[in-house]
């Protein structure tokens, strides 16, 4: 090469270096704040010509010293209408205007910040009798909230942004005093109080209310009966146990009925598993098409307790397809888990879309099955049962394998030979479309939650891999989100853990130690369970109230420091730390976790009875009250494998604790034997004589 084309090849390769260079500066300009966080989320908006502040104290105190009003922005990075507000309203240049002239906006992820979301969505409901996400409040400089509500179309939100800044222009008391009386509906909403009176845990406490939520079931296709639909997999849990304790057939039909229909409809993926996070309609049919870490791992322990009562196997399968569905889009390489799957990805057009890389075109099913086509079709409904909008489908089922094979005059062995080829050639063909985007940050709770479904799917299955993802994940919790101080993290993306633990992340890492002990016998994980609870103790109980707040009682940058009592699409923190407390209460006979446990569900009652539905994880610790419940107790060398022979059957009223070796734990003080492994069935503390066969220390419990 030439000196002279050397030259001027050098002078290009500059040139290029520093128009790259000049690119990224005027990429850095246009970003706003939010390009410095780690929330997929947040990044999200980072390029949006709204001038983005994330929550914290800087961004508060932006607001008061330039005495503008608040946009808090709340969503979530699987949220479909959150994206489309963002494409109509936030990447607009005039209404980006509107909001940087006259407001500070805060864009929060609601699963990085909870506290900050349960604030403003109460704030929501109050003013409009539901809410949901997008979540668009307005407050004051102060964070006091005068406006709010869900999705709102780019004019809807025009004319809002500018009613609202003149108002606190012309009118500002006026606001304030709003504001005022807002954030003490706020502050007084579900509000619990010590209830000094002591109630009795009875059995026809249950039965009565249970009278009452049973009025709410839809028993044709399962679950609540309204729309949208959700799985709420608390609720079935508790229905399951208590169908289970009382030998009420009927519910117990009605629970596996409502996991049949689930697993038939499209808001289960029919190929790959896993499950959306809702339907839209009362059938499971069109589900709303985000996957979320926390439904999938409640739904993973449900179907595997349902599978360990009544050995189904289609909830074998389902356990096993939405494990491998995990395995495969939301596990990291180091024992940890992703959020979420987005709803929407890009179709053919290179448009995004919601559900687009889930639903199907008859010809393209025919392409890809060719002479199966016909038999498909009829088992999956590709007809006007299964179609959704412009012309596609989303694959649902209507009749058992058994019912289809009598119909169709088909074997059993041979249709499912079929399943198996079509979701083959199904996945293959739709793992060449544009892929739906995952939220890769690390959430400390709904980890534990995925922690205790292998666990869960450990002690029905028994398939060793299941115990080793529960073990790394636990590791993974203690190493990276467990600080020195015994505090914990909630949240880990990109190798950095950040953001202060909820009361939600201690109390589900505290409830999923002290089940990976309950399969491995492990006294770690025990012990660091207790840890866990003694620091929540200290920093988040409230002496007054008898509850826990949701923040630590040193947070102090909210308008309020919630008590979130109300069963949801997860158990709300303080009825699974009361459950954590009963069970800690009995493995290290600690009278004072007793008694705030009591105290808890004690200060519940009156809740309960308004709306039981809401309270369905308090339900199950009421049940352990009112109910026979069991300490099983295995010591010996062979304690390891009698658990598992126990593990066989559902026994949902039972605690287990055991040893191989002699143990400080005072549940297993004094009971080791080198000769014989022992098993000790008690109620509080006074046990029966002890037995050597898993099968008498059943008779026991059944008796």
């Amino acid at each position: 090469m030439s000196i002279l084309k050397k030259s001027l090849l050098g002078f290009v390769v500059l040139l290029m270096l520093s128009c790259n260079k000049k690119n990224e500066e005027v990429n850095t300009q246009l970003a706003n704040d939010l390009i410095n966080e780690t929330s997929p989320y947040l990044l999200q908006h980072a390029y949006n010509p709204v001038d983005w502040k994330a929550w914290n104290n800087k961004s508060l105190e932006l607001a008061k010293s330039q005495n503008k009003l608040i946009i808090v922005s709340i969503g979530y990075s699987a949220c479909h209408w959150c994206h489309v507000m963002e494409e109509e309203s936030f990447q607009n240049d005039s209404i980006a205007k509107l909001m940087n002239d006259n407001f500070v906006s805060i864009k929060v992820d609601r699963e990085e910040r909870p506290d900050v979301d349960k604030i403003y969505l109460n704030a929501v409901e109050l003013m409009n009798g539901s809410g949901g996400w997008p979540l668009n409040c307005i407050t004051l400089p102060d964070g006091r909230p005068v406006f709010g509500g869900t999705y709102f179309t780019k004019r809807q939100w025009a004319k809002i942004l500018k009613d609202m800044s003149e108002l606190y222009k012309n009118n500002p008391q006026r606001v304030v005093e709003y504001a005022t009386n807002l954030t003490e509906g706020i502050k007084n909403s579900e509000l619990i109080t010590f209830n000094t009176t002591q109630e009795e845990f009875t059995t026809d406490f249950l039965s009565s209310n249970l009278d009452n939520w049973k009025t709410q079931l839809d028993t044709v296709y399962g679950g609540i009966d309204k729309e949208p639909k959700f799985p709420l997999p608390s609720h079935l849990n508790f229905l399951l146990r208590y169908s289970f304790q009382t030998e009420n057939d009927a519910l117990k039909q009605y629970v596996m009925n409502s996991l049949e229909k689930m697993a038939n409809g499209g808001i289960y993926d029919q190929l790959d598993g896993g499950f959306s996070r809702y339907s839209v309609d009362k059938k499971w049919h069109i589900p709303h098409f985000e996957k979320m870490l926390y439904d999938n791992s409640q739904l993973v322990s449900l179907y595997a307790k349902a599978y360990q009562l009544t050995k189904n196997e289609y909830f074998k399968t389902v356990v096993t397809e939405t494990l491998n569905f995990i395995d495969k889009e939301l596990s990291n390489t180091k024992g940890a888990y992703f959020s979420s799957l987005d709803a929407d990805s890009k179709t053919k057009e290179g448009e995004k879309e919601e559900g687009a890389f889930y639903v199907w075109t008859k010809d393209e099913l025919k392409q890809v099955l060719g002479e199966d086509f016909a038999l498909f079709s009829s088992y999956y409904n590709i007809n006007s049962i299964g179609r959704w909008e412009k012309d596609k489908y989303v694959l649902y089922k209507t009749n058992t394998d058994e019912e289809f094979c009598t119909s169709n005059t088909i074997e059993i062995s041979n249709l499912k030979q079929k399943i198996v080829a079509w979701k083959s050639k199904l996945s293959d063909a739709r793992n060449t479309r544009d892929k739906p985007n995952t939220d890769d940050k690390i959430l400390t709770s709904w980890n534990a939650l995925m922690l205790k479904a292998h666990t869960d799917a450990y002690k029905v299955f028994g398939d060793e891999s299941y115990l080793e993802k529960a073990i790394a994940n636990a590791e993974f919790i203690k190493e990276n989100q467990l600080t020195s101080n015994g505090s914990l993290y909630r949240n880990y993306k990109n190798g950095k853990s950040s953001i202060n633990g909820f009361l939600e992340d201690y109390t589900q890492v505290i409830s999923a130690y002290i089940s990976l002990y309950q399969v491995t016998l492990n006294e770690d994980w025990l012990n660091s369970s207790k840890q866990l609870t003694d620091y929540c103790l200290n920093n988040f109980f409230d002496q007054e109230s008898g509850m826990f707040f949701f923040n630590a009682k040193s947070e102090n940058n909210l308008i309020t420091n919630k008590i979130e009592t109300i069963d949801n699409a997860i158990p709300s923190s303080n009825s699974v730390m009361a459950d954590n407390l009963y069970k800690l209460s009995h493995y290290y006979s600690e009278e004072n976790y007793a008694n705030i446990a009591k105290q808890m569900l004690n200060n519940m009652v009156a809740n309960i009875k308004k709306s039981p539905s809401s309270f369905s994880n308090w339900l199950n610790l009421y049940l352990n009250f009112s109910n026979p419940y069991y300490e099983v107790a295995i010591s010996g060398k062979d304690a390891h494998a009698k658990l598992n022979e126990f593990n066989a059957y559902y026994l949902p009223n039972i605690l287990v604790t055991g040893s191989t070796k002699e143990s400080s734990i005072p549940i297993l003080k004094n009971r080791y034997n080198e000769d014989d492994t022992y098993i000790y069935v008690c109620v509080n503390g006074t046990c029966r004589l002890p037995v050597n066969s898993v099968e008498r220390a059943i008779v026991q419990l059944l008796k």
